[in-house]
């Protein structure tokens, strides 16, 4: 068996990925698709949420088998990274999405001739 330090392996892992894909999806913005401009903030998000589900359970297995000592000594900093991942993680992606919007905004224009909220240009 793997065991729990599985947990906190995977819970970086899935971190690491939450935040490189939208700083990659900044890089790359103009060889991007439309469907993956939705897919990665998509994939983004619920890998944060899936690192953050396995913080919770690995501290619900330290409770389980009542190893105080390492519970209060990973605590306050799994809280602290946690709320950082968060934080990064919705400020990329919003920052992604956004980028991502002057594009669709341009492209939408460019071949109707109307801006998105219908007037002409």
């Amino acid at each position: 068996m793997l065991g729990y330090g599985v947990l906190n392996l995977g819970s970086f892992v899935l971190g690491l990925i939450a935040l490189i894909l939208p700083i990659a999806s900044l890089v790359v913005q103009r060889r991007v698709s439309d469907t993956s401009r939705i897919i990665s903030p998509a994939v983004s998000l619920g890998a944060c949420a899936v690192s953050l589900c396995l913080q919770l359970f690995y501290g619900a297995h330290l409770v389980r088998i009542e190893d105080w000592s390492a519970l209060m000594d990973t605590a306050d900093a799994a809280a602290r990274v946690s709320a950082a991942l968060l934080v990064c993680t919705l400020a990329l992606n919003a920052l992604s999405l956004a980028a991502h919007r002057g594009d669709a905004e341009s492209a939408w224009s460019s071949t109707t001739g109307r801006r998105p909220d219908g007037h002409l240009q």
